[in-house]
């Protein structure tokens, strides 16, 4: 990847990005739609990939950011999935041994609304969801969302509808940043959420929260963390 500083993140998908090395100016895609609270201050160390894609109207993609003096954050959160795919396969969320990927992007029955993932173990069905994580505040706490999400209270409610229907369900927290021990809710933030997935909890949903090693050269998953309903 290559290293720059970021001048400015505007319109959600966008973001000026001056290189290091020859203080070339980019106009980059920013594929977080979030605020990235704490993420996107001016003059942070970024970096970026390249794509060969013609069709792309941006070749450069934002991937991680430096809030801290070597604190390296994945801000794509397109990466999420397989992150957390990688940790099913290899058998660091052990709540979900057993299962296997039957499909991504599910459907969800009589709904418009996908899971992430549909794993299966025999006749067991599990539905899971997984949310990105790269704000954090004081105390080593991680917290989602960053901003008012209608669409992730929404996704806590079908878990639960699955939960009560007789399946399994699972919420999985991927924090892309090694500085945090802890993932909780954002209450403050959005206390819609907040409820939500408190209710999905009372259902029966599986909260877990999974921590990666971030360099510039990879993102592992390598740790497990608390998750804290309270905050």
């Amino acid at each position: 990847m290559r290293e720059g500083r970021l001048l400015r993140r505007y319109k959600r998908f966008l973001a000026d990005v001056e290189f290091a090395d020859t203080g070339e100016r980019v106009t980059v895609h920013c594929p977080n739609t979030g605020a990235m609270t704490g993420c996107a201050e001016p003059g942070v160390r970024v970096w970026l990939s390249h794509s060969d894609n013609p069709r792309r109207r941006y070749a450069w993609t934002w991937e991680l950011v430096e809030p801290a003096a070597g604190t390296l954050v994945g801000i794509h959160t397109g990466r999420s999935n397989a992150i957390v795919a990688e940790a099913l396969q290899a058998g660091r969320l052990v709540e979900l041994e057993g299962y296997e990927i039957l499909r991504r992007e599910a459907p969800y029955p009589a709904s418009r609304s996908r899971a992430d993932f549909l794993l299966g173990d025999g006749d067991r069905r599990c539905w899971m969801e997984v949310k990105n994580v790269t704000a954090a505040v004081a105390d080593r706490r991680a917290v989602f969302p960053d901003a008012v999400s209608v669409r992730a209270a929404g996704h806590m409610r079908m878990l639960a509808s699955r939960c009560r229907a007789g399946d399994a369900a699972a919420l999985v927290f991927c924090v892309q940043r090694e500085d945090v021990d802890r993932v909780s809710p954002a209450s403050e933030i959005d206390p819609a959420y907040a409820e939500a997935l408190t209710e999905a909890i009372a259902a029966g949903v599986l909260v877990l929260a999974l921590g990666t090693r971030v360099t510039t050269e990879s993102i592992i998953p390598e740790r497990r963390l608390d998750f804290d309903a309270a905050g």
